[in-house]
């Protein structure tokens, strides 16, 4: 899940969520929420901690 992928690149960067937060101009509390996969974030949000934390964000849409 991307949260995971976002928890996963901030600790591998040694940034803290405080840290990301604070660039990424979002809570902390939203920030733990993303990191979980307890929120949706938007894709203004997505695009920014993407750019922060050197990700290719991706978007694929499929036929069901």
């Amino acid at each position: 899940m991307i949260g995971t992928s976002i928890k996963e690149r901030r600790r591998i960067l040694n940034i803290t969520q405080a840290q990301l937060a604070e660039l990424a101009e979002i809570s902390v509390n939203t920030l733990y929420k993303i990191e979980r996969n307890q929120a949706n974030p938007t894709l203004h949000t997505l695009e920014k901690l993407a750019d922060i934390l050197g990700m290719q964000l991706i978007l694929q849409i499929k036929q069901k």
